[in-house]
């Protein structure tokens, strides 16, 4: 099943945007993903199961590299930018 999520990323600290913009890079490097990124958030569109790979092995990293981060996904069934 394909997938499309939406997701904001909020590092815990004083430095966030270089947190963010690393997160966001590691997550392009994958195959199977496809990343369009906008001022509030970032989509990531793929099959389900390798986009949620892809997402919890990119957030396990960031915390462990820059401390907590909080991280909101909006996920919904089919890719939304061809209305499946």
């Amino acid at each position: 099943m394909q997938i499309s999520v939406d997701i904001s990323l909020y590092p815990l600290r004083e430095e966030f945007v270089p947190v963010i913009v690393d997160f966001i890079h590691r997550v392009q490097l994958h195959e199977g993903v496809e990343v369009a990124r906008n001022a509030m958030s970032t989509q990531l569109f793929g099959e389900c199961a390798r986009v949620l790979e892809v997402l919890g092995r990119e957030l396990e990293h960031s915390v462990a590299t820059y401390g907590r981060s909080v991280l909101v996904a909006k996920i919904v069934a089919g890719d939304v930018r061809r209305g499946v």
